[in-house]
């Protein structure tokens, strides 16, 4: 009737709790890829520019993903995006922390995080606010068969 013991030997163990080494503080560890090569991260504004100027005469449709270091659920959608990313190839991801790039945050007029906003040709075609993956997973399909 022990609790949580297999043995009556176990039962009456006594642990040392002075013999522990001290506790030291770890580095935050994410269960995700910070740097992923398929997420690319846009840093400034002109890398912002020069990559939507470069997707606006293709028909490739390019994933913006809207997130803050300080936001939770921006922090759990990430592993699925990065799938989604690996999967998608046909695709171009990126992702913009708000707290760098405020003002094209405020350009999509978006005041939610996580936001996943889509676009093709220039113009912005759909959006998705919050952690919704398989919302997200159902339109990556459908905009990477669409040919407008």
């Amino acid at each position: 009737m022990g609790a949580n013991v297999s043995s009556p030997e176990q039962r009456f163990q006594v642990t040392n709790f002075r013999s522990r080494k001290p506790w030291t503080p770890q580095p935050e560890i994410y269960p995700f890829n910070v740097n992923s090569p398929r997420i690319v991260e846009i840093k400034n504004m002109n890398q912002w520019k020069s990559r939507l100027n470069a997707l606006n005469d293709t028909n490739r449709l390019l994933v913006i993903e809207f997130t803050a270091k300080w936001c939770g659920p921006c922090k759990s959608l990430e592993p699925e995006l990065e799938e989604l990313a690996a999967k998608y190839t046909d695709a171009e991801f990126v992702k913009i922390d708000v707290d760098v790039l405020m003002s094209v945050w405020m350009e999509y007029n978006l005041n939610t995080l996580p936001a996943i906003v889509f676009m093709k040709r220039g113009r912005e075609v759909d959006r998705v606010v919050g952690v919704k993956v398989d919302e997200v997973e159902r339109k990556l399909h459908k905009y990477t068969q669409s040919f407008f």
